[in-house]
């Protein structure tokens, strides 16, 4: 299990680079193609379109071709996309490079944390915290890379890095040994009606005890993901405008909101895992939801600097586990489903990041940062009451399950 770990959390730490290698290089990027902001997002959605897809396709093609070998796939895919980026191909060939590397970390994201969750059964938030530490360390470590890169004039040099680092991933996956679970990551699970499962099992009978059906269940953990990563992405984005228009900061000052944030959020998935497993999943989810809507409801109020970047530290420290643990949270409430459910939570999470921004930034445009900062904080007491939902729920699961004989 060590060895997993380790290699999932060097996987986690690729696809942390390979999310924000594009942002970090876009104003260079498009200044060497001649290309305004507008093309720029088109690229990112590209990128994010083929995530999408990477991360709903990979349940299938681990079925079909396993697991290992899907990952290994994925990985060579990320590789050979981050050369070509590297090549400077027409602007227009970008668009398909883009798709093809999101679709291979997104592949990479939903069939690790898959693999970890079901592989993993005790001690799960631990270890998918540990795995969402290192991609914090990879998506912070990317923009002081390409910012050095580019002051020396080699740009281009920051997508071999992560060629390298997925270069280094296959070999591990290819060579590793993982004891009991490698039987499920080379097995080829052509499901169908050769594997029924029975409808006398446990993971049946505890779906059949739940309150609602499962794809209810399911409904609601995806509106969760949906706004909880939207507005995770919406503070990374519109965090310095935010502070430059109400604090009257410089873009320098400004942009170590983010730091602060993304080092809270790294720190506290130190911990969060073991405090996860220890007092549960479902209040932990509660609380930390319940705690980010407090903390930016308290935001829009907020006038000095250093009480705002305290709050923004401590609001780090109350997301840092929410999506790791509402993950396996998840896979607790709905056993059996770990390949479909990650990678379903997953792709949701992919279009509240992607949606919600937008929807921040016309805010931003109409009504300025207050009005934004209100509107984050209705996007967290939505977050806020799903979480108490979901621990409803699972609370009235568990009286259920314990009064049946």
């Amino acid at each position: 299990m060590k060895r997993l770990l380790w290699i999932g959390s060097l996987s986690y730490f690729l696809i942390g680079l390979a999310h924000v290698v594009v942002g970090s290089l876009l104003p260079v990027l498009l200044d060497h193609y001649g290309r305004n902001y507008t093309e720029g997002g088109s690229l990112i959605f590209a990128q994010f379109s083929g995530f999408l897809a990477g991360v709903l396709l990979s349940p299938w093609l681990a079925r079909n071709f396993g697991k290992r070998r899907s990952l290994v796939f994925a990985l060579l895919l990320l590789c050979t996309a981050e050369v070509l980026y590297s090549l400077l191909p027409p602007w227009g060939w970008l668009y398909a490079v883009g798709a093809a590397a999101g679709f291979g970390f997104g592949m990479v994201e939903a069939l690790i944390g898959t693999l970890v969750i079901s592989g993993i059964p005790q001690g799960t938030g631990a270890a998918m915290s540990r795995l969402e530490v290192f991609f914090g360390i990879g998506a912070l470590a990317m923009p002081a890379i390409a910012g050095q890169f580019i002051a020396l004039g080699w740009w281009r040099l920051a997508f071999p890095i992560i060629s390298m680092f997925a270069a280094i991933a296959v070999v591990a996956w290819l060579r590793g040994s993982f004891g009991t679970l490698d039987t499920v990551l080379d097995e080829q699970e052509h499901r169908g009606n050769n594997h029924p499962h029975s409808s006398n099992s446990p993971k049946v009978k505890a779906s059949k005890a739940s309150p609602i059906g499962n794809w209810r269940l399911l409904a609601l953990f995806v509106v969760f993901f949906f706004i909880y990563v939207g507005t995770e992405m919406s503070l990374a984005n519109f965090l310095p405008s935010m502070f430059i228009e109400r604090l009257g900061l410089t873009q320098a000052e400004a942009a170590l909101s983010v730091t602060c944030f993304w080092l809270a959020m790294a720190f506290g998935r130190l911990f969060t895992g073991y405090i996860a497993d220890r007092y549960g999943y479902g209040i932990f989810v509660a609380l930390s939801s319940l705690a980010a809507t407090l903390l930016l409801c308290v935001f829009p109020l907020i006038k000095g600097t250093a009480g705002a970047f305290a709050l923004i530290a401590l609001l780090g420290l109350g997301m840092s586990g929410i999506f790791s643990i509402a993950l396996v949270f998840a896979s607790k409430m709905m056993p059996g489903t770990e390949e479909s459910t990650t990678s379903l939570l997953i792709g949701a999470g992919g279009v509240g990041g992607a949606l919600l921004p937008l929807w921040l930034g016309n805010s931003m445009d109409r009504g300025g940062a207050v009005a934004s900062a209100w509107l984050l904080a209705g996007f967290a007491c939505i977050l806020c009451l799903l979480g108490g939902i979901l621990y409803a729920l699972h609370v009235r699961k568990k009286r259920l399950q314990t009064a049946s004989p």
